[in-house]
């Protein structure tokens, strides 16, 4: 007879939790304090990503072309995984040889988004953008060349 009593005692408190947090769920349905849910595909034009969200490498240019990574492969060794190669080459600057950059390449499929890239660089060349729409079909489309065509590093950078 005990146990038949702590049986119903348990149903009833089942039952009275399950009520209040009925009744706390029914509250904020119909009382909301605030919308957290967004439309994301129709808001696109609307929609803000945080300044703290990392969704991509990009190296920096200026108006004129030019960028501030020198090629010390500084990011490609801190990278843990390899996503960021540097092929770089000599060019002739006031009569001597000095290291350059011919391709930045990000491999953004094999990306973390862990951002160890970023404070690795020593001239502040890149940083993460808030984009966040990578999805394709093809995966070769998401290997990217960073420096544009014909760029090349601005001038005092060394």
């Amino acid at each position: 007879m005990k146990s038949f009593i702590t049986y119903l005692k348990q149903i009833f408190w089942g039952l009275r939790s399950l009520v209040k947090g009925m009744s706390v769920t029914g509250y904020y349905f119909t009382h909301p304090k605030e919308i957290i849910t967004q439309q994301y595909p129709e808001n696109r034009e609307s929609l803000k990503m945080f300044d703290r969200f990392r969704g991509e490498v990009v190296l920096l240019h200026d108006e004129n072309n030019e960028h501030k990574c020198t090629g010390c492969s500084a990011c490609e060794v801190a990278c843990p995984n390899g996503t960021i190669e540097i092929i770089s080459k000599r060019i002739d600057v006031e009569g001597r040889k000095v290291k350059a950059i011919d391709q930045f390449v990000y491999h953004l499929q094999m990306c973390t988004m862990c951002g160890l890239c970023i404070p690795a660089c020593p001239t502040d060349a890149i940083v993460m953008a808030n984009t966040f729409e990578h999805a394709v079909f093809d995966r070769s489309k998401l290997t990217k060349i960073l420096n544009n065509p014909g760029s090349k590093i601005m001038d005092g950078i060394k």
